[in-house]
């Protein structure tokens, strides 16, 4: 069995303060578990802190969730009465603070303290090198820096005079007033931001190589979030999928007579696309739709379909590199977005190092990430144990078989879950493991805030 318990005397580290981290630090608390905390930037928050100035955050003024706050509840700490039920980007944030506050989080973390290089010293000891200079040993390393920072920029023939940025780096749509923008791309940040720009630009045009399913925020009144229950995904894909065109049919009807193409992909072979207003906001003139960039010319683009227009800015709302340039290639590497981890979360071969919130669900992430740190929590106690590595492989690359089955093929389609699947198949890790300890016998005797011993 992959015992992976912290040895007496070690501390974990815990790299990222957003709600990744967070919970990290809540469920090692819990448990008595030693830890260093460290936070690039000035406060936590992660991505939901507008302007972050640890320059990871790609929040926008305007910022509102696509989840809704019935499913973006954690189980530790309910949400608020008067929480929006699609809160803005400042609601989440203080969301978030109040979590951090009940639980005395703050005291524990290092801010403007970032993580330069992590080495592998020993199969019960890591070696990290601070953006200070300091070195510190620890028993084991929890990645928590999310993969929503590190921009994905497109490479189209020519170049374009005016202004260009990545969706990353996009603020508020008054910095375009009386500008002619193209926003290229379709999914959820490309969307809001085009129907953001559609009050302030002077002409605003979507560019889309495969157009994509847009589905309400609301489908009957209800939040779509809540049609996706953990009954509904209990049904095969071709059910769900039938049962969610039919709901969206009755919502908004044929999304072709809005002016928006055809996907070229049947509704769930890729991440879904939520919004509200998109479809409106093109049936009223307001958004333009061009297919896929041919070239770009100067204060000019040209597209697929032969015309030509002229815009100011262009905008690439074009995904994100899965990254972590503090791990060395040789001993985590991510190669076209795909990661080899165990349910998203552990290195079969490598003890002592997980990853949380790498993961791209149907639904909110935070409980999710909430059920990853729990469990992470009890194998670095010794209260749950690993299956074998081979075993661990096994089922990466059955996941891995299972979404090139299931969705296209696509940097954008590599860590893929549904939310009530992923949850019960947590829990289900965590039932197994903790079996498996109770097999092998206790890991350690501790008392809380004491390490504990690996058998």
């Amino acid at each position: 069995m992959a015992r992976r318990c912290l040895l007496k005397g070690q501390k974990a580290c815990i790299i990222g303060a957003g709600i990744s981290g967070l919970t990290a630090a809540k469920a090692l608390s819990d448990r008595g578990l030693l830890y260093d905390h460290f936070e690039l930037g000035s406060d936590i928050g992660g991505l939901w802190r507008f302007e972050n100035d640890n320059r990871r955050s790609a929040a926008y003024r305007t910022l509102h969730i696509n989840s809704s706050k019935h499913n973006m509840e954690l189980d530790d700490f309910p949400m608020p009465d008067d929480f929006p039920v699609f809160g803005h980007h400042a609601d989440v944030l203080q969301y978030f603070e109040d979590y951090a506050d009940s639980f005395d989080l703050r005291e524990s973390i290092t801010f403007n303290t970032g993580v330069e290089q992590v080495e592998r010293d020993g199969r019960n000891r890591w070696t990290v090198t601070l953006t200070t200079g300091e070195r510190r040993t620890y028993g084991a390393v929890i990645v928590a820096t999310g993969h929503h920072w590190n921009p994905r920029w497109p490479d189209f023939p020519g170049s374009f005079a005016g202004e260009e940025l990545h969706s990353h780096d996009y603020t508020e749509p008054r910095d375009f007033l009386g500008k002619r923008v193209l926003v290229v791309g379709i999914g959820n940040s490309a969307c809001d931001i085009v129907v953001d720009l559609s009050r302030m630009a002077d002409h605003v045009t979507l560019s889309t190589r495969s157009s994509a399913w847009i589905l309400p925020k609301y489908i009957l009144g209800q939040p779509l979030d809540q049609w996706t229950n953990p009954y509904m995904e209990r049904l095969p894909v071709s059910v769900r999928r039938l049962l969610f065109k039919l709901l969206v049919w009755i919502s908004v009807g044929d999304q072709e007579t809005y002016g928006l193409p055809k996907p070229d992909h049947d509704l769930m072979e890729e991440h879904p696309t939520i919004s509200q207003e998109l479809l409106s906001q093109i049936g009223h003139g307001r958004v333009e739709v061009k297919p896929n960039i041919d070239r770009l010319d100067g204060d000019s683009v040209s597209f697929e379909d032969g015309t030509s227009e002229a815009y100011d800015a262009v905008i690439y709302a074009t995904g994100y590199d899965i990254t972590f340039p503090f791990l060395p290639d040789d001993l985590f590497s991510v190669e076209e977005n795909q990661v080899r981890l165990f349910r998203y979360i552990v290195p079969p071969n490598t003890p002592g190092l997980y990853f949380l919130g790498l993961i791209q669900p149907l639904g909110a992430l935070m409980p999710l990430v909430e059920k990853q740190s729990k469990w992470v929590a009890m194998l670095l106690d010794g209260a749950a144990i690993l299956p074998e590595p081979d075993a661990m492989e096994e089922a990466i690359d059955d996941e891995l078989k299972a979404m090139r089955k299931r969705y296209t093929g696509s940097p954008r389609h590599t860590i893929q879950v549904d939310f009530w699947n992923y949850m019960r198949q947590i829990e289900r890790e965590m039932r197994r493991g903790k079996k498996r300890a109770q097999r092998e016998g206790p890991a350690h005797t501790m008392n809380r805030g004491e390490p504990v011993e690996a058998s």
